[in-house]
C-alpha cells in the first residue's frame, strides 16, 4: 500500500500547481477502492488536501511553509479536468468592472456543473450551478459584464449599461450586444436600449 501512496504523490508532484487529482485519474495504479483508500490516507497525513468529494490537491511548499494552491488555479484546473465552465460570480464581476465598491467576502464561482463546495485549506470556495446564459462568453470581459448585470438585477441594469458603454472598449460592448439574444428578456431589452440610446 505504501508503494501506491508514493506513486500517487509522484504523479501529483508532476502536475502544475493547483491541478486536482482524482481517483479516476489514478486507476492505472490499482483498483478504485485501493486508490480511494490511499488518497484518503494521504489527506489524513496532510500530504494532499481534500478539496471536495473525490477531488484532492497537492499543497504548495515554499520556504515559508506549506499552503493551499491559489483559488484561481484550483478552479481553473477543476474546470478543465471536469469539462465544466466555471467563472467568477456576478458580485465579483461587478466589482472588477467598477459597477460596485462592494468586495465579495466569500469566494463564489458559477459553474455549468452541480452546486458544491471546495475546501482549500481554511478557505471554502462555493461553486454554484448557473443558467447557461450567465456562463455565456465565459472568460471574456463581455461575459463578466453579463454576470455583473445579472447580479445587479433589472432595477440597476440600465444605469450600469450606460457606465459599461462609456468604460468598456467598443469591441467588448459590441460583443455584449451580440450576445443579447441569449439573455433573458429584461436584460436583452436593457442591452438593446443602451446600444441604440
Amino acid at each position: 500500500m505504501q508503494r501506491m501512496s508514493e506513486q500517487i504523490l509522484a504523479h501529483a508532484g508532476g502536475l502544475p500547481e493547483g491541478t486536482p487529482v482524482s481517483a479516476k485519474s489514478l486507476l492505472h495504479l490499482g483498483n478504485r477502492a485501493a486508490v480511494d483508500q490511499a488518497l484518503s490516507r494521504l489527506a489524513e497525513r496532510g500530504q494532499l488536501i481534500r478539496a471536495g468529494r473525490g477531488v484532492y490537491l497537492r499543497p504548495v511548499t515554499s520556504r515559508f511553509g506549506t499552503r493551499s494552491p491559489s483559488v484561481e488555479q484550483a478552479v481553473e484546473a477543476l474546470a478543465s479536468q471536469r469539462g465544466e465552465v466555471i467563472v467568477s460570480s456576478g458580485a465579483a464581476a461587478a466589482n472588477t468592472l467598477g459597477l460596485t465598491t462592494q468586495v465579495p467576502v466569500r469566494s463564489v464561482y458559477l459553474t455549468s456543473g452541480r452546486t458544491r463546495k471546495m475546501n482549500l485549506g481554511k478557505q471554502v470556495v462555493e461553486l454554484r450551478h448557473a443558467p447557461r446564459w450567465q456562463l455565456a462568453l465565459a472568460n471574456r470581459p463581455a461575459g463578466e459584464a453579463v454576470r455583473a448585470l445579472a447580479w445587479l438585477g433589472p432595477e440597476k441594469a440600465e444605469a450600469a449599461l450606460l457606465a459599461l458603454k462609456r468604460n468598456l472598449p467598443q469591441t467588448t460592448f459590441n460583443e455584449l450586444v451580440a450576445a443579447a439574444p441569449q439573455l433573458p428578456t429584461w436584460l436583452a431589452r436593457s442591452v438593446g436600449k443602451a446600444a441604440h440610446g
